[in-house]
């Protein structure tokens, strides 16, 4: 099957490469033919899943602010971003017919707040805009032809040959939505290389929180792993305002204030998410790592330890009664299991709710991470058009690349615009 622009991979950014390949193309007036081959029943799996199905599409802050949410590729991403940041990325779902919102922290969502929105309003201009999308098509590999042509051999045995290839298939996290590390395979055909990956935005497995058998749970520890004791009082506690440290290897390496969920993974929510990063690569590397969790940030440090103090005499020194006046009414269980042999009065109870140290022992794996941290080097391809530095007529974008995000809309803007720049490029540049 013979076509100008093939995309392999449509979530976010193939489905947007797409559509910007096209459009750019009928605006040049040379209209091309681009296809989209995506391994699963439909495309974008992975958003309809994001955002626990809501889909915070985009963060609309400036570059300014947003750049500092960017982890790894910051400067590679620039480029793209200024040709369609986050306000370009409302504006184009509100002109198709999706109303937005945007809610605290600048987080853009379906004013629907159902993923499907999203996804439904991606692949209806797809093919408004004239591309052909094939489902349940399993690209098993990808070569050059003897004319120089890009050949996809698919798993069924059909072939797909065309003037430019855009690689959109993905990272490695949440396999189900079909991201199985295809893509860093097809890369490597056309010789790029391979900076390390391990996952990122994913739960933290404090010592402890999850049932050994006898045996110590270090690294990768599988969501499915049974809860301990400890674990099981701690999961489905959700906390507020209150502040973090990362700890490695003694050192306090990341600070932050807001919100953190117990869940059958570990730590979760936006701080757990936050410390993620840094603490899986820690592991990685054979260093220790934990998480300090201070319960009462907000409160001036005298002021509290006088409030424990009162509290403490007022109740007789009776531990439950003086937690219920301070701490949510679900955690008080769990805060006793875990310092009720070591409070001994106000002040070694003050400290224990300003410093709750979690000692982490692993992290869950690809299966539930948000995002995949590594990746193609970007230094392998141009940040002025997505195309590769290594083979003329390939283009790369998305969550492929060496770059990854915090949370809160930004790995999937910058999906937009990495897809939207490698579409607009791919359209516009010459034939090989």
């Amino acid at each position: 099957m013979q076509t100008d622009i093939l995309v392999i991979g449509g979530g976010a950014s193939g489905l947007m490469a797409a559509r910007s390949a096209a459009a750019q193309a009928r605006a040049d007036g040379s209209p091309l033919q681009v296809t989209l081959l995506e391994k699963m029943p439909r495309p974008a799996r992975k958003l309809m899943i994001s955002g626990k199905g809501r889909c915070n599409f985009t963060n609309a802050k400036a570059w300014n602010d947003f750049s500092t949410h960017i982890e790894e590729g910051s400067r590679f991403v620039k480029n793209a971003f200024y040709g369609f940041d986050s306000a370009a990325a409302i504006a184009f779902f509100e002109r198709e017919g999706m109303k937005t919102v945007v809610e605290r922290g600048d987080r853009a969502f379906p004013a629907s707040h159902h993923a499907s929105d999203v996804v439904d309003t991606l692949v209806r201009s797809c093919l408004s805009e004239g591309v052909k999308i094939v489902t349940d098509c399993t690209v098993a590999e990808v070569s050059l032809d003897a004319k120089g042509r890009f050949l996809a051999r698919c798993a069924d045995g059909s072939e797909y040959r065309a003037q430019k290839l855009i690689l959109a298939t993905g990272g490695l996290s949440y396999p189900g939505t079909g991201s199985t590390g295809d893509g860093y395979r097809f890369a490597a055909a056309f010789g790029h290389t391979l900076t390390p990956t391990f996952p990122s935005l994913t739960a933290l497995v404090p010592e402890g929180y999850k049932d050994g058998g006898g045996k110590a749970l270090k690294g990768h520890i599988p969501r499915e792993t049974p809860l301990s004791a400890l674990g099981g009082k701690l999961c489905g506690v959700q906390l507020k305002n209150i502040g973090a440290r990362l700890f490695i290897g003694g050192n306090c390496v990341e600070e932050h204030f807001g919100d953190v969920d117990f869940t059958d993974g570990g730590l979760e929510g936006p701080l757990g998410f936050a410390m993620s990063r840094k603490c899986v690569k820690a592991l990685l590397n054979g260093n220790k790592a934990c998480v300090e969790l201070d319960l009462k940030s907000g409160v001036p440090a005298d002021e509290f330890a006088a409030r424990v103090t009162g509290l403490w005499k007022a109740q007789g020194g009776r531990l439950r009664a003086v937690l219920g006046a301070l701490l949510p009414r679900e955690l008080v269980p769990a805060f006793i299991a875990a310092h009720g042999n070591s409070v001994k009065g106000p002040g070694t109870l003050a400290a224990a709710l300003r410093g709750w140290r979690f000692p982490i022992a692993g992290f869950v794996g690809y299966e539930r991470a948000v995002v995949t941290a590594g990746g193609v080097p970007t230094a392998e391809v141009s940040p002025k058009t997505m195309e590769s530095r290594l083979q003329k007529g390939l283009f790369l974008c998305g969550e492929l690349l060496d770059i990854d995000c915090t949370t809160g809309g930004y790995n999937i803007q910058t999906a937009f615009s990495t897809g939207a720049l490698a579409g607009r490029s791919a359209a516009s540049s010459p034939a090989l």
